[in-house]
């Protein structure tokens, strides 16, 4: 590393000169992973988008029992492999799976069976692969370091679904659809190679972060696979954060449905609805990107985590009374565009920070439960509250009108998490 790009480096992120090797390869190992990814979420959208809202009610519900049984075997994976082996693992694992669903999609028998498995997938690797992503982060990083860094480090990702949003539009009509699965892991296995090297740089080098589990990468967090769900039942604080991702997943949820429905009116042509989506993710990423290398870390430090993760309900509540007022495509389509950003850019790095407050294996089984688990129950629980009231005859203006309150009290939630952050922090510094 040339002492000028130090220094360029430095003007950017608040990082200390020990900081910088780990820091670029978790930039780099979040861009890859998020490149993968939305090459494979433009093709998961388009397949439910093809379904219609009415099978997507139930695609969300496979997606959760998926999550019921993927979230136990993960943990008894992380009771009895060291970190250094569990991630390369799980990430190796899921490429195999993109292989077979590349060579499955090629055949004309069972494929629209295979795209919907395909849709369940997704949404578990998506959950699953971030969540490892992050519970690695926050073992690695002290909360003081994350303030700093997160932002960086989100932004790593931001630019890598640039990668992958671009990558998309260019090829889905060159290559088809189908043939970007390949790509997709190849950039996962770089992903892995990446994980590897910060694995190194946090074991033993010079310039390793002075993180809370700095050789931690040879130890096993021990325990049993059902772990999450006790640490969560015994923890106001992990409950507190369990039910700021159900409120995520409330939000999103409503959005989201709403969204497929216009998208897919706009267009019968799956390579064309693949770039849409693929187009508003390169929009609202492109603003998130210039957020975060220049504003996320330097904010959340300035006001906490618990006011950062609040941002993201006033921008769902504010979006919601729009809508309310004057629902259409135009309101849709910039609400979309800044609830996203405003997610990655401030809320997502925040919500990140709670984690960093809790014990190992609170990081690896209980948040991975509450990323994956807890948000597709939430899926499934909106998603068929969606159904209901539409069958009730509740409009768009009716359902944002509904979802304001709610979005009020999530707000409430955020403020009282970064609080409870706070004291927990003080009293670990505190420890002899």
């Amino acid at each position: 590393m040339t002492e000028a790009f130090e220094r360029a480096l430095r003007r950017v992120v608040e990082a200390k000169p020990e900081e910088l090797r780990a820091l670029l390869w978790s930039f780099a190992y979040f861009f890859f992973l998020l490149a993968s990814y939305f090459i494979l979420r433009p093709l998961r959208d388009e397949m439910g988008a093809a379904a219609g809202r009415d099978v997507l009610q139930w695609l969300f519900t496979g997606t959760f029992f998926a999550m019921l049984v993927a979230a136990p075997l993960f943990a008894a994976l992380v009771a009895r492999l060291p970190r250094r082996r569990f991630i390369p693992f799980v990430y190796r694992f899921f490429i195999l799976n993109i292989v077979a669903f590349w060579a499955l999609l090629q055949m004309d028998a069972w494929r629209v069976e295979t795209a919907r498995v395909f849709f369940i997938w997704v949404s578990v690797f998506n959950l699953f692969a971030v969540s490892v992503f992050w519970s690695f982060m926050a073992d690695l990083y002290r909360t003081e370091q994350s303030k700093r860094l997160f932002g960086f480090i989100a932004a790593g990702g931001t630019a890598g679904t640039l990668l992958g949003s671009t990558v998309t539009v260019g090829l889905a009509g060159a290559i088809g659809p189908v043939n970007l699965l390949l790509v997709a892991g190849i950039l996962l296995e770089v992903a892995v190679f990446c994980a590897i090297r910060l694995e190194r740089v946090a074991g033993g080098s010079s310039q390793a972060p002075a993180g809370p589990s700095r050789a931690a990468e040879g130890e096993v967090v021990g325990g049993g696979m059902f772990d999450g769900f006790r640490l969560i039942l015994r923890s106001p604080y992990l409950a507190g954060i369990a039910a700021w991702v159900a409120l995520l997943s409330l939000a999103g949820t409503f959005l989201y449905f709403i969204q497929i429905d216009v998208v897919r009116a706009a267009s019968p042509d799956p390579a064309t609805r693949t770039r849409i989506f693929a187009g508003m993710d390169l929009a609202a990423n492109l603003m998130t990107i210039a957020l975060q290398f220049v504003a996320t870390g330097r904010l959340v430090r300035r006001i906490g985590a618990g006011p950062a993760a609040a941002i993201l309900p006033a921008v769902f509540a504010l979006g919601f009374v729009t809508l309310a007022l004057a629902p259409g495509l135009a309101v849709i389509v910039v609400f979309q565009a800044i609830q996203r950003t405003a997610n990655f850019a401030f809320s997502n790095p925040a919500r990140e920070i709670l984690f960093t407050s809790v014990e190992r294996d609170e990081k690896y089984k209980a948040k991975s439960l509450i990323d994956t688990a807890v948000l597709r129950a939430g899926d499934v629980v909106w998603g068929w509250g969606f159904a209901g009231l539409r069958a009730l005859g509740f409009g768009v203006s009716g359902i944002a009108a509904v979802a304001i309150p709610i979005m009020l009290g999530w707000l409430a939630i955020a403020l009282a998490l970064g609080r409870a952050q706070e004291r927990r922090q003080n009293e670990l510094q505190t420890r002899p």
